[in-house]
């Protein structure tokens, strides 16, 4: 599994390399500069590593969707930056790094979010994978973190500031927040590869489920880990009054749910595709994660 997962991460890591390069005393090299500083700041590639694999499983060609990959990974870090925007969470430390706006100012970091929410539907776009595919990877992308998706569920976070939610209204969130994008990757693997519209619902059920199960882990790690291990800040949300996992269900019941999430999406992944090992490892790995 761990060779896999490196492989994935080394293609995307030299692939992102090539964007935003601009020659030395070009006027826009600090733009670029900014743009490139969090896009290669060292992230695990769990989005980019979903997307490349179901391509596989589903008979497609990963080198094909690097660049999907690499467009889907522009994409969640334009959504980092802005997470970490005054205006927003306002935190200072992001994989263990001075945040975006903290080293070239909040006007310059939100631009540098708006560029590269952009650049990964043109990366996507302009890949070498058949028409249909770019079409439908930049689809899906769209619907996950437009209105309904992504920006809908930091929309309605933001709304419950302040308010006692209950599960099935923390759940709403952040099948939008979190989930949607990592179900969005599980779909636009199997739509890279061509894969049947069979194939296509449970790659983004999978990533549902486990983006879900990844979300409550989250929350469980903001009261039990370490600024080390975590690389940000911790018991920021319980600081801020948010509305967690933690603070509705409590440890217990957090780890029963990850435990119950985890299984469903393996069902889900056994029952519609073969060669699921290194999927099945993932999303074990995820489950139980320390940082």
């Amino acid at each position: 599994m761990k060779n896999r997962l490196s492989e994935y991460r080394t293609l995307i890591d030299r692939r992102l390399e090539d964007f935003f390069v601009l020659p030395e005393g070009d006027p826009m090299s600090g733009y670029a500069e900014a743009l490139r500083y969090s896009l290669l700041s060292g992230g695990k590639r769990i989005r980019g590593t979903l997307l490349l694999e179901f391509c596989r499983i589903c008979g497609g060609e990963v080198a094909a969707a690097l660049d999907a990959a690499c467009g889907l990974e522009m994409l969640h870090t334009y959504s980092l930056i802005h997470d970490d925007l005054p205006c927003m969470d306002d935190d200072d430390l992001r994989r263990g790094k001075p945040t975006n706006h903290v080293v070239y100012g909040e006007c310059v970091a939100t631009l540098a979010g708006d560029a590269l929410q952009a650049e990964a539907f043109g990366t996507i776009l302009r890949s070498d994978l058949p028409g249909e595919a770019r079409l439908r990877c930049a689809e899906l992308l769209a619907d996950a973190v437009g209105f309904d998706g992504m920006c809908g569920g930091q929309y309605l976070d933001m709304l419950g500031e302040g308010k006692v939610l209950t599960t099935a209204e923390l759940d709403a969130i952040n099948r939008r927040k979190t989930g949607a994008l990592l179900s969005a990757a599980c779909a636009m693997g199997a739509a890279a590869a061509g894969g049947s519209k069979e194939q296509e619902t449970a790659a983004a059920r999978f990533g549902t489920l486990i983006g879900l199960a990844f979300q409550i882990r989250d929350d469980m790690l903001d009261v039990l880990s370490t600024e080390e291990e975590l690389g940000k800040p911790i018991g920021s949300d319980r600081n801020e009054g948010k509305n967690t996992y933690m603070a509705l269900l409590g440890l217990e019941e957090c780890t029963r749910a990850v435990g119950r999430l985890t299984d469903e999406a393996l069902a889900v992944l056994r029952e519609q595709f073969s060669d699921t090992a290194f999927l099945e490892s993932l999303a074990e790995s995820l489950a139980a994660r320390k940082s």
